[in-house]
């Protein structure tokens, strides 16, 4: 059994750096298998703490017919199969104040997505399980923002939060990552994440969010470099045009192992002084 406070202790003392990664929505259950099967394999040969992450269910589509995901029941039972499996933490979101409960008997952090970052009484749901708490940096909201969104946590008696950055909108169609919101939400004396792939949309382009995903190891390996990151986050997928959602913004997974092993280099420079 996975307990909250310990893992929050080794998430907030790492060496390198923890990575929250998987398929964006649970898919089948081979495929989430065989990616969470991948991902341990790589993240163990590289000394990385991974967080398996995936959503049951995605609430905020740009589309009406875009797949949203198998929903709570079938979804949970999934990640339980993965978490018993391979002995991985659960990252997943919630969009509703009545799915914390159930969602907390299976994951080990509790996301909650950008564009309900200032939901005050989901975010009070969440604390109140006493899990690790992640809120996503919403793309309408500052850095200094961000710790009013941690203290709907902390009011609980839940110090467990995690604030992850992934990009702010700039005009119609796109998103830009500054990354002194790194710097700014460190100083919180919260984990800092940088949700690498997220921060490649294009939303609502088309009938479809869309992306650019090959600049995505050029920012991993910057957003290591400012020294202010505490975790990665980036989806992933065998096939991400195949994928059913975000499709056009997911990480190929064969092409992950080189993306972690520059930041990994870069870290290590930057704690030998070398950068």
């Amino acid at each position: 059994m996975i307990k909250p406070d310990d893992l929050y202790n080794e998430l907030t003392n790492q060496d390198l750096f923890f990575l929250i990664s998987g398929p964006c929505v649970v898919e089948s259950e081979k495929l989430m298998m065989d990616t969470a099967e991948f991902l341990k394999k790589t993240t163990d040969k590289l000394g990385i703490k991974l967080i398996f992450k995936s959503s049951y269910e995605k609430s905020n589509r740009t589309n009406y017919h875009s797949f949203s995901g198998p929903g709570m029941k079938k979804g949970l039972k999934i990640l339980q199969k993965i978490k018993e499996t391979y002995n991985l933490p659960i990252l997943t979101d919630v969009h509703e104040t009545v799915e914390v409960e159930e969602v907390a008997q299976v994951a080990d952090i509790i996301q909650i997505p950008a564009f309900l970052s200032r939901q005050t009484w989901l975010i009070s749901a969440a604390a109140k399980t006493n899990k690790i708490v992640n809120i996503k940096k919403g793309q309408f909201l500052s850095p200094e923002d961000m710790w009013q969104q941690a203290e709907k946590v902390t009011v609980n008696d839940n110090y467990k939060v995690m604030l992850t950055e992934r990009g702010s909108t700039f005009g119609y169609h796109n998103l830009v990552v500054d990354f002194r919101s790194f710097a700014l939400m460190k100083k919180l004396n919260f984990p800092v994440v940088y949700d690498v792939t997220h921060s490649m949309q294009r939303p609502s382009i088309s009938r479809t969010t869309g992306g650019t995903p090959e600049f995505a190891p050029m920012l991993a390996q910057a957003a290591i470099a400012t020294g202010m990151v505490d975790g990665l986050f980036i989806e992933t997928h065998p096939e991400p045009m195949e994928a059913l959602s975000d499709a056009t913004t997911q990480l190929e997974l064969s092409l992950l192992p080189e993306v972690l092993e520059r930041c990994i280099r870069i870290k290590k420079a930057i704690q030998n002084n070398i950068i």
